[in-house]
C-alpha cells in the first residue's frame, strides 16, 4: 500500500446526508439497516478486511450512523473522535473494494424505504454521500 495516496477529493467538500433521517428512521431502524449491510459485507469480497464477528464493526458503524443522520453522537461517547480516514489506513482500500462496499449498501437502499422507514427524499443525498465518503476512505490503487 502506498501511504501517501490521497484520493481526488476534498473531505469539506462531501455533503452530510440530511439530519432530518433519523427523526424519520430512529436508532432501532438505522441500527436494522446497519445490520443489514454487514450482513450483505459478510458475502462480499471485501468480507477479509473485517473481524471474525462482524457483530462489534456493525455495533460502530450504526453508532456512527445514527449521529450522522441526526441522532445522539453514540459514536463519540462510545468510541471518540471518528477520525474516519485514519481509522481505515490499515486496510487497502482501492477502486474495487470501494465498488464492492457501495454495492453492498445499494443493495441494501434498493429497499430501504419499506425496510427501515428511510425517507425516501433523501435517498439521493444519503447515496451522494456515500460515494464522497468512500472516495475519502481509498488509500491505494
Amino acid at each position: 500500500m502506498n501511504p501517501t495516496f490521497v484520493p481526488p477529493i476534498d473531505p469539506q467538500q462531501i455533503v452530510s446526508p440530511s439530519r432530518e433521517i433519523y427523526a424519520a428512521m430512529g436508532e432501532e431502524n438505522i441500527t436494522r439497516m446497519i445490520e443489514d449491510f454487514y450482513a450483505e459485507l459478510e458475502h462480499s469480497s471485501i468480507r477479509d478486511m473485517f473481524p471474525a464477528d462482524m457483530h462489534q464493526s456493525a455495533e460502530k458503524s450504526a453508532a456512527f450512523f445514527i449521529g450522522l443522520l441526526g441522532g445522539p453522537p453514540l459514536y463519540q461517547q462510545r468510541y471518540g473522535n471518528p477520525m474516519m480516514r485514519a481509522r481505515h489506513l490499515p486496510f487497502p482500500i482501492n477502486q474495487a473494494a470501494r465498488d464492492e462496499w457501495l454495492a453492498c449498501f445499494e443493495r441494501i437502499l434498493a429497499h430501504a424505504t419499506e425496510r427501515y422507514n428511510f425517507p425516501s427524499q433523501h435517498l439521493d443525498g444519503f447515496r451522494e454521500f456515500l460515494r464522497g465518503f468512500s472516495l475519502w476512505m481509498m488509500n491505494t490503487w
